[in-house]
């Protein structure tokens, strides 16, 4: 294939080639960072918190004015729970993964320390925790039913010990040795031993800015306050019926109180990645359209050029090319005027992820990854010009020089 004829022919249509150059690069870029987005954003939704989602729900109970018996009555509600058939365990909290709110707290080696080396979110938890939330205790202990104190949101007393992530455990003793120290809550103003170490345990924030996603620990209180989080974990495939009977469970006990509402772990889990799952299915549909619309502007330009140079098809076939010759030459063309466009689109591509990196703290996207998108829109183009380019090889030399 010579290149002179069609770099001759593209200096007499530069308005079309640069049509298509500017509409590929565009293409390019944005194509690009969605899939990039989307990429993060299905990576963000199946996120693991650590917990057993699939038999695990929540209860938010409202006490009805300020009774004074409140230690008594969420005893009373937790021994009621865990009586149930279909529950395995159950506990008070504050809060919990997936649940966009709760407590943290700055975490430091040493009171003298002028800066902290971390911070995790904070879990009122009792002895049976872990066994609600299926927890994997890799290091120590769990929690002692002598340990757990009594605490509202009014009070500020420090916990005895705590148990922690992995990756919070991690971040402040880089060595591995987190287990039997002691860390600085600044809250408490003090100092509390680390007795135990779970694999993995998320914050209740899921931002998609949030880099310490996993930095969280249990702290052993008995969450006694007017509004409150019942955590409870069922036994496999009875789910629903847990949520049932716990309902009835509740209003039996005492009817004094408002269950606000009642949701699974993996409904929690949908509700809370409701928005990063519409953005991509949103950049879904924007991508399919933009591919779209290119692949329809490389055929109508390239059916434009076809029409114009009807005469020039004709003489050629007439001096003995071939269609697949005919053919060729097209595909050559758009494949030229093509990887100039992809060329440009993946500077566009990786300018627009180096402004969003540093503007929407994401991560940077790859090079690999983008001139594997560049190969797949240039394949996208090939096939798009095939249409116009099948019919400008049909045309018959007679009729084309006949005609013009």
């Amino acid at each position: 294939m010579e290149f002179r004829p069609i770099l001759s022919a593209l200096r007499r249509n530069k308005v079309g080639a640069l049509v298509i150059v500017v509409q590929t690069a565009i293409t390019l870029a944005i194509l690009c960072n969605s899939l990039f987005i989307i990429q993060e954003r299905l990576r963000l939704i199946d996120r693991p918190t650590g917990l057993q989602e699939q038999d695990i729900f929540t209860i938010s109970n409202q006490w009805v004015g300020n009774p004074p018996d409140l230690a008594a009555r969420v005893n009373a509600d937790l021994a009621a729970l865990r009586t149930l058939p279909e529950v395995v365990d159950a506990y008070v909290s504050n809060s919990y993964p997936l649940s966009n709110g709760g407590w943290d707290d700055a975490i430091m080696l040493e009171p003298s320390d002028a800066h902290w080396v971390a911070s995790g979110a904070l879990y009122f938890a009792d002895e049976h925790a872990l066994s609600t939330l299926g927890l994997k205790l890799i290091a120590g202990r769990n929690f002692d039913a002598a340990e757990i104190q009594d605490r509202n949101d009014m009070e500020s007393k420090a916990p005895s010990s705590v148990i922690v992530s992995q990756t919070l455990a991690s971040k402040v003793f880089p060595n591995g040795d987190a287990l039997g120290k002691s860390i600085y809550l600044a809250a408490y103003k003090q100092k509390v031993p680390i007795i135990g170490i779970v694999e993995r345990l998320q914050e209740p924030w899921i931002s998609p800015t949030n880099k310490r996603v996993e930095n969280a620990m249990l702290q052993p209180f008995r969450y006694v306050e007017t509004y409150s989080h019942y955590v409870v974990r069922a036994k496999p495939g009875q789910l629903q019926a847990a949520i049932n009977s716990t309902q009835k469970q509740l209003l039996a006990v005492n009817r004094a109180r408002v269950i606000e509402k009642t949701r699974s772990m993996l409904e929690s889990r949908h509700r809370a990645y409701q928005d990063d799952r519409g953005l991509a299915v949103i950049l879904s549909v924007v991508s399919v359209v933009l591919v779209a619309v290119t692949a329809f502007g490389i055929i109508g330009v390239t059916s434009f050029w076809v029409s114009q140079r009807r005469r020039q098809i004709g003489i050629r076939r007439a001096m003995g090319a071939t269609q697949t010759a005919i053919l060729r030459y097209f595909q050559a063309e758009n494949l030229m005027i093509a990887t100039a466009g992809a060329v440009l689109g993946v500077l566009l591509a990786l300018s627009l992820n180096f402004w969003m990196a540093g503007k929407f703290e994401m991560t940077r996207i790859s090079i690999g990854s983008t001139v594997a998108a560049a190969a797949i829109v240039l394949l996208l183009g090939q096939l798009a010009v095939l249409w116009p380019a099948l019919r400008a090889a049909s045309i018959s030399p007679v009729v084309a020089i006949r005609n013009t």
